[in-house]
Order: C-alpha cells, then structure tokens, then sequence
C-alpha cells in the first residue's frame, strides 16, 4: 500500500520532534522516537532478526533534515545518527502505529535490562 505524502513537514523549536502534517490529520514523532526507530542498517540491521536495540536516546534531539528527492527525508541527529532515509510510507507508518511501536519498544528495553536514559560518562 502507498501512503501519502506529507503536506508538511515541521521540526519543532526545541528540536524535540516533528510536526507531520496530511490532509486530514497531524502527527507529532518525537525525536527519540524517530532516533530509535530509524530505518538504516545500523538500526534495523540486514534481515529479520539482527535488530540493534537503540538504548539511552531520551535526550535526542533533530539537528537537520534534508528532502531526498520527492520520497523521503534524511534526519540527522545529536548523537551523529544520520545514515536513515525515512520515505513518505515508512514515516506514515510510523505515525500510525506510534503508540503499539512504542509499548514494544518499552518490552523490549524492559527485558533486555537496558533504558532509555542517556549513559553518565564520568
């Protein structure tokens, strides 16, 4: 199934998120949620199973976007995160399936052990 493009697309001022705006509706993906979720290789690995699960990105922040022709945009990120191309059907999906994307994603942290807070480097 093709999803739509947006219509918009804000990064919010405190770069925490971002704004995606269609027709008929308005969603808004934080940036951690986008971070943990990206769709490059690092993260969603080269096949089923070989997942990496992204720990301690609550303090992420987006420090650019770049249109990548007329299907995606690339976002980059404070942690230097920025080898994903999130295209129109995968960032709908993502706002679609947000709330039980993210219960999984808090299983998943939960059974590994590990959280979302950022590493204290001392």
């Amino acid at each position: 199934m093709q999803y739509p493009m947006p219509d918009e697309i804000r990064l919010n001022t405190d770069k925490t998120g971002l704004k995606l705006v269609y027709a008929d509706q308005v969603y808004l993906l934080s940036a951690e949620y986008l971070r943990v979720f990206s769709p490059s290789a690092e993260v969603r690995g080269h096949g089923v199973g070989q997942e990496v699960l992204q720990t301690g990105k609550r303090a992420v922040l987006i420090t650019g976007l770049a249109p990548m022709g007329n299907y995606a945009v690339k976002i980059s990120f404070s942690d230097g995160h920025d080898s994903g191309l999130y295209d129109w059907d995968y960032l709908y999906d993502l706002a679609l399936q947000r709330k039980a994307r993210w219960a999984d994603y808090e299983r998943q942290l939960q059974l590994a052990g590990a959280s979302r807070e950022p590493d204290k480097k001392l």
